[in-house]
């Protein structure tokens, strides 16, 4: 019999309904890619939650192993740039929605997803960093090239306690940031304290509908809830500040005006974490591993089993998980 391995499987029926189930697979059955991967740690990101839940269409073809992210090792490679036992990180690229994920034992994919793990980084931390903290880092860069140091002023971070909020606090803070830390869940204010936040406001103040201009409050932004929020913070940045937007926690629309835009000159900078080239995924991870203080990593990651995926999509969605949940595969 070949050998198997636990897999989270999506299917849908006819009735278009959608559901979940804990099977074993073997390599037959994994698609196609030219690189074979052990998935040693993987992670639980909101994008994960709303595959899982069912609550967006981000599943495109079933039945579908979920999960997009992972870190781990190779045992096999028709590909020039891999060769077995190198250890690896994936993020994005399709996987967990059109592609097989990381919620098995083992994920083909294509080699040029993959990127070196960092010397000094292991895989489980890799995965506590995962797609929120890797997308975090692409935010802080962007505001870099736009010119937002932190001599220009304050910069506000929304979802504050979430995993991408979390680990942009840690980051910015590093760096010499003032970090304003925005947040729903007012008994986290010690843990934003904890990972580098100056101030905490409540998301009340952003979440109701923005006037066109309001009061200038900071320089820069990392955004990753979207709609009412991300208007609100475009409003209340100052003249030539700019704004990285990165989620979608309250909303994909942008009930905004073009007055920040044309009369405070402020960018909106869109960030993709699923097809950024490699040369940007490589810069993030570097930094990562060089940056984000280990200490503050491991005070905002939680670590659960395989059987406790189902239950963290749900709590993710429901905004029960504080930070980051790394998963051992």
């Amino acid at each position: 019999m070949p050998e198997t391995f636990k897999a989270i499987l999506i299917s849908r029926g006819e009735d278009k309904k959608q559901s979940v189930a804990v099977t074993e697979l073997t390599d037959a059955e994994l698609m196609d890619g030219d690189v074979t991967v052990a998935v040693e740690w993987t992670t639980v990101n909101y994008k994960d939650g709303l595959a899982i839940t069912g609550k967006a269409p981000v599943i495109r073809r079933f039945p579908l192993v979920p999960g997009v992210d992972f870190a781990g090792t190779v045992i096999s490679s028709s590909n020039p740039d891999w060769e077995e036992g190198d250890k690896v990180i994936l993020n994005g690229w399709g996987v967990g929605e059109t592609h097989f994920g990381a919620y098995a034992g083992r994920a083909r994919v294509k080699g040029d997803w993959l990127v070196p793990l960092p010397d000094n980084m292991t895989a489980r931390q890799a995965m506590a960093i995962g797609t929120a903290g890797y997308t975090a880092m692409l935010s802080v860069m962007a505001l870099e090239r736009h010119g937002i140091t932190p001599n220009r002023g304050p910069v506000v971070v929304t979802g504050a306690a979430g995993g991408v909020g979390s680990v942009a606090i840690a980051l910015l803070s590093r760096l010499g940031y003032h970090v304003i830390a925005s947040t729903g869940r007012p008994a986290e204010s010690a843990y934003l304290t904890d990972l580098g936040a100056a101030e905490i406001i409540d998301r009340g103040e952003l979440s109701g509908p923005a006037k066109p201009l309001a009061k200038e409050r900071w320089a820069g932004g990392i955004d990753a809830v979207g709609s009412h929020t991300l208007a609100n913070v475009l409003s209340m940045t100052s003249y030539g500040g700019a704004v990285a937007a990165c989620g979608l926690a309250q909303g994909m629309d942008l009930p905004s005006s073009v007055a920040p835009f044309i009369l405070r000159g402020v960018s909106l900078l869109g960030i993709d974490s699923v097809m950024a080239p490699k040369e940007l995924r490589l810069e993030a991870w570097w930094r990562l591993a060089d940056e984000l203080d280990h200490g503050k990593l491991a005070a905002l990651t939680t670590t659960i089993g395989f059987d406790g995926i189902v239950g963290a999509a749900t709590d993710i969605i429901d905004g029960k998980i504080r930070g980051r949940v790394v998963v051992g595969i």
